[in-house]
């Protein structure tokens, strides 16, 4: 099949699971059918540089995408058409991406070392810069109120933010030896999970910013990406080594053996919003679906 023609740095499902998006280093934005594995359409063509994240958002019309071209896209994810212009006002690489849960705002994460809000209809900035970390933002989530926004950066520190107000919530988060690299929130806004390259996964109390679980030790390099599934039992992570790790998020223990199917390097892994399925991304550009009860690579895009 044809596909990305590079290093695929980024996957994300669909709120309906019927769908999974995927943005890669040959510049492109891509929509796939979950369950056949064909593209729908021609590539999301538009960014100028590496693709480093997608996301859909949550009513699934529209796609948002982040470049190191230093902008962010919204797309029509029906007609693959850029939806008005992108978003500038970075003034380095964006990182991370991420959709509010009502759909009216981007946040974008950028070497530029900030956080930045911004109106999704009117292409817009909303406030000032979020500006606390020392290093630059390899990744932002919403919390599922929508009230908050979690980072995770180069300096090493995880933060929270009033999405409102753009200030700090208390102290970073402090506990990893190396970048984080990839952060989310827990389903219920309790908890939030971080990877770094020191190589663990650590799950913190969002409110006290005390660690709860462990730091997570197995997999034997940098950990890429990180997420809760949908109902915030399990914690998903995927490692430099090719390790595609499922842990209990309340006892911090493997609750499987590594996927197996992995050859090359994967960095980007998330689940299908009703669980049972997760997506991966590889530097040889290939995304694929995995049975999360089987562990097996149902296809291969």
């Amino acid at each position: 099949m044809e596909g990305h023609t590079s290093q695929v740095d980024a996957v994300a499902y669909s709120p309906d699971g019927t769908h999974v998006v995927s943005g890669s280093r040959d510049k492109s934005v891509r929509i796939w059918d979950a369950e056949t594995g064909k593209p729908v359409g021609e590539p999301l063509r538009g960014h100028t540089d590496w693709v480093q994240s997608v996301t859909f958002s949550p009513d699934g019309k529209h796609v948002a995408s982040g470049s190191i071209d230093w902008t962010v896209q919204i797309w029509d994810a029906e007609t693959g058409k850029p939806v008005g212009e992108p978003f500038r006002g970075h003034t380095d690489w964006v990182r991370s991406v991420a959709f509010s849960p009502d759909g009216k705002h981007v946040v974008s994460g950028s070497d530029d070392w900030t956080v930045q809000i911004w109106d999704a209809e009117t292409v817009t900035p909303v406030g000032e810069p979020f500006r606390g970390h020392t290093d630059r933002v390899n990744s932002v989530a919403f919390s599922h109120d929508g009230k908050r926004i979690v980072s995770g950066s180069r300096d090493k520190t995880v933060r929270i933010w009033d999405a409102e107000t753009g200030q700090p919530m208390g102290e970073p988060f402090r506990g990893h030896t190396a970048w984080v690299r990839s952060v989310a929130f827990s389903p219920d806004g309790k908890h939030v999970v971080s990877g770094s390259d020191d190589k663990t996964v650590q799950i913190w109390d969002a409110e006290t910013r005390k660690l709860v679980g462990g730091p997570l030790r197995g997999h034997t390099d940098w950990v890429w990406s990180v997420a809760f599934s949908p109902d915030g039992r399990h914690i998903l992570s995927v490692s430099d080594a090719d390790t595609v790790l499922i842990w209990n998020a309340e006892t911090g223990e493997q609750v499987r053996e590594p996927f197996s199917g992995c050859t090359v390097q994967v960095t980007s892994i998330a689940f299908s919003s009703d669980g049972k399925y997760l997506v991966s991304g590889a530097w040889d550009g290939t995304i694929r679906i995995w049975d999360v009860e089987a562990a097996g690579a149902l296809a291969r895009l």
